[in-house]
């Protein structure tokens, strides 16, 4: 019996084993049969991102090819530009590379372009090129004026804001502007420190009291909410960018609205560059906590931007007739309604605030760092100002220093050495083809030049790399204004771009005219980070008041 039981048991565990490994087997069946798909899977990637793209530069449909590779792949791939960008200054790399090549492919079926004489074929006001794709994958729900595709809806938008941004209004907003400048000069004067002792070069650290780049983002954001809204965000008064935000369903909660508003361009700067794949991949990235938290920060910013808007509306629907960009958007100057689309309006007013602040800091704080790396041309432009402020005026009215050659010669030579957008603006060549530089451009071609690389052509601007304000003075200074693009050109260059030298001219004449600033040492350099536009670092100055009444 017991040789019985243990012949059935040991009958039984081999019935049982076999069992157990027949579902063993069964379970492996999937990855087994999972391995010929991932080598197929593979083999289609393998072709799909390395042998098409090879064959598609070979066989050269476009004719493209006779065009140098800014690097070994570009003419097949967008990948080596994204690593460019992801290098924080590609523009800078590209004007290195148009020295001596002066058009380079920078992807499969883009161009960029190196000499300043394709400013007129691809932005200027006849040109046939139309923005390219790379606006239509980023915007919203609705269109803005900066991306708009369509010229007919182009033309339209900007009928309607033409009177927001009309050069007669500057004179009706010059009071927002000088409050901004009054409230930043009440904060440097409490935080001015002792006049730096003759011949030293290197301040105290302690005595690095003004971060000039923040500051002039608050006023920037202060400024352009006040010209387009009629709101008063108080970041001059307070120190700091917290406001409050609010998501479509009437939540609201407060963020700073500098970590909102730019990690947005620098996301798109970096995984843009390949149109068709862009929706995708914005997506996929955001697995990464990097770009995660860009995303986090764009709908931070999206809600900002909602809730400026919707409490603007309010105020209309209550019958305010205030004088400011948003009533220019509801209604034309005859007070007849514009019955533009809630979404539109919201778009505009993301733009407005977006470029209308970003910029012009940039603007702002690199001219002021110009001049105290060049004490020569700050003594010319004090020399200016002085002459037509008195020593008591705080804030610099525009009248007496708007037509000051030697001020706007500063400007301009600033926004030419590092322009606020360096990203060369993209371009779509039309479906016939045209010349650009006398050689022929197939159609649908992307093509662009950056605005710093148009700016360092010696060609048009000798010692491209030094700041010289005197080149922008007289005749020759107007012989340059067809190669000057920092607002863009033709009918698509930027429409506030008076508003912008309007605040740069009222601020900068008021603080060099008032104050003394030293950076922390002679050799110190302001950090740039590339995206859509020339983001800079801090900028620590120490400051003290100029002895006027002495002058």
């Amino acid at each position: 019996m017991d040789n019985g039981l243990h012949s059935r048991s040991t009958c039984d565990a081999y019935l049982l084993t076999a069992v157990e490994c027949c579902e063993i087997s069964e379970a492996m069946m999937p990855s087994v049969t999972a391995i010929p798909y991932a080598i197929l899977l593979l083999v289609f990637l393998f072709f799909y991102f390395i042998v098409y793209p090879f064959v598609e530069y070979i066989r050269d449909p476009k004719g493209l090819r006779k065009f140098p590779n800014m690097s070994l792949c570009s003419g097949m791939s967008y990948i080596p530009y994204m690593i460019f960008a992801h290098g924080g200054f590609r523009s800078m790399k590209l004007a290195e590379l148009h020295k001596k090549y002066p058009i380079l492919l920078t992807g499969p079926n883009t161009l960029s372009f190196g000499d300043a004489r394709a400013i007129k074929d691809i932005y200027g006001h006849n040109t046939k090129c139309t923005k390219d794709s790379s606006y239509l994958v980023t915007a919203g729900t609705h269109f803005h004026l900066a991306d708009v595709i369509d010229k007919p809806e182009h033309a339209r938008k900007r009928k309607v804001l033409s009177s927001a941004y009309a050069l007669k209004n500057l004179e009706t907003w010059e009071y927002k502007v000088a409050d901004k400048t009054e409230r930043l000069i009440r904060h440097i004067d409490q935080v001015c420190t002792e006049p730096l002792a003759p011949g030293m070069a290197r301040p105290d650290p302690k005595d690095l009291t003004l971060d000039y780049r923040a500051w002039t983002n608050l006023f920037t954001l202060d400024a352009i909410a006040d010209i387009g809204l009629s709101e008063r965000l108080g970041f001059l008064d307070t120190g700091n960018d917290r406001c409050i935000a609010q998501n479509k369903d009437g939540t609201t909660y407060e963020v700073n609205l500098r970590e909102a508003l730019y990690p947005t361009a620098r996301k798109q700067s970096l995984i843009l560059w390949n149109y068709d794949w862009y929706p995708i991949v914005n997506k996929l990235v955001n697995i990464i906590p990097f770009y995660g938290r860009m995303q986090k920060s764009s709908d931070n910013w999206d809600a900002i931007v909602w809730r400026r808007a919707t409490e603007r509306l309010k105020r209309y629907e209550a019958g305010e007739k205030l004088d400011d960009f948003f009533q220019a958007l509801m209604e034309d100057k005859d007070g007849n309604p514009n019955n533009l689309e809630w979404g539109e309006i919201v778009a505009e007013v993301n733009i407005m605030m977006n470029a209308g602040s970003v910029t012009t800091a940039i603007a702002m704080t690199n001219v002021l760092y110009q001049l105290l790396k060049n004490p020569e041309c700050l003594r010319k432009l004090r020399q200016e100002v002085d002459a037509v402020l008195e020593p008591d005026e705080i804030v610099a009215p525009y009248d007496k220093v708007k037509h000051l050659p030697y001020l706007r010669a500063c400007l301009d030579e600033s926004l030419r050495l590092f322009p606020p957008t360096s990203h060369g603006l993209p371009r779509e060549v039309p479906p016939e083809g045209m010349y650009i530089m006398n050689e022929f451009i197939p159609g649908g071609t992307s093509v662009s030049m950056s605005a710093l690389v148009a700016h360092r052509d010696e060609k048009v601007f000798p010692q491209a790399d030094k700041y010289i304000p005197e080149r922008w003075l007289g005749e020759e200074g107007k012989a340059l204004q067809p190669y000057f693009i920092a607002f863009s050109a033709g009918a698509r260059g930027c429409i506030g771009r008076n508003i912008s030298y309007l605040e740069q001219t009222v601020l900068l004449a008021s603080v060099v005219h008032r104050y003394e600033f030293a950076l922390p040492h002679p050799g110190w350099q302001l950090k740039r980070l590339e995206t859509m536009n020339l983001v800079l670092g801090k900028m620590p100055v120490k400051v003290w008041r100029r002895q006027l009444e002495e002058l």
